[in-house]
Order: C-alpha cells, then sequence, then structure tokens
C-alpha cells in the first residue's frame, strides 16, 4: 500500500514539473519573438535630373512639373520646381518607416532628353529610374526597408 501512495505522489510531481517546464518554455519563447526586429537610422536623399538630349538647348528648355516624395506615411508634393536638377537635400530616416517613393513628371522637348529619379541612401544609389523621349514624361521609383 505504501508503494502504491508514493507511485501517486511520483506521478502528481512529474506532471507538476511537465507543466511547469512547459509554461517556463512558452514564456520564453514569446519573449524572444518580440527582441527580433531591431530598425536603424539612414541617410535618404531624393533627386530628379533632366538631361537635354541635344547639343544645344531649344530657346524654352525642358521643365520639372511635379515632384512627389513619400516617406511612410508623410506625403509631400512640389509643383513646378525650377532648374533641370531637384533634390531633397539630406535627412534621417529610420527604417521602421519602412517604404520610400519618388516619382517625378517633367516636359521634355528633345526626342532623346532624360528624365533620371534616384534614391540614395548610405551615400549610395538604391532605386533609379530613367525615362526618354520628347513630351509629358512620368517616373517612378520605390524601396523598401523590409526584407522580404
Amino acid at each position: 500500500m505504501k508503494q502504491f501512495y508514493n507511485l501517486k505522489s511520483l506521478l502528481r510531481l512529474s506532471f507538476l514539473f511537465i507543466v511547469l517546464f512547459s509554461t517556463i518554455s512558452v514564456v520564453n519563447s514569446c519573449k524572444d519573438d518580440d527582441d527580433d526586429e531591431e530598425f536603424t537610422d539612414h541617410i535618404v536623399q531624393f533627386e530628379a535630373k533632366i538631361v537635354h538630349g541635344g547639343t544645344t538647348a531649344p530657346p524654352p528648355i525642358s521643365y520639372f512639373k511635379t515632384v512627389v516624395t513619400q516617406v511612410g506615411t508623410n506625403q509631400q508634393n512640389t509643383f513646378n520646381p525650377t532648374g533641370l536638377v531637384w533634390s531633397s537635400g539630406e535627412f534621417f530616416v529610420n527604417s521602421s518607416q519602412s517604404q520610400l517613393n519618388l516619382g517625378a513628371n517633367a516636359e521634355l522637348l528633345n526626342t532623346n532628353s532624360k528624365l533620371i529619379i534616384s534614391i540614395w541612401i548610405d551615400g549610395e544609389i538604391a532605386e533609379t529610374d530613367t525615362v526618354v523621349g520628347q513630351g509629358t514624361k512620368s517616373a517612378t521609383i520605390a524601396h523598401s526597408f523590409l526584407e522580404l
């Protein structure tokens, strides 16, 4: 009878240890999931250029109509910027913003004129697009900090 009582106590104690070990394992695994994402700051610059396609520019030169930038959910519109080169200047973006977008449209007057847009991240071109032609031309690019 005493052996039966000891066996019953041993089973209860074993069951208690299994439940305790399982609970600790679940709590520790959930804690590790929260620490996986680490965001970093990056130096970002948006840039748009118009390159004339001939040896000389015609009297009315090519020009930008609109430049649109977006960092995360913050969108900025620039209408009719002057000059043949537009730049946002350098600024810091945390990778938690996840998405960068740049779009531009311009009136190009030569058949081999170019509209070039670029996103620079930490001093290197991360994304770029070039559109060649005459008339109103548009280009868009996007960059994601998320690793898929």
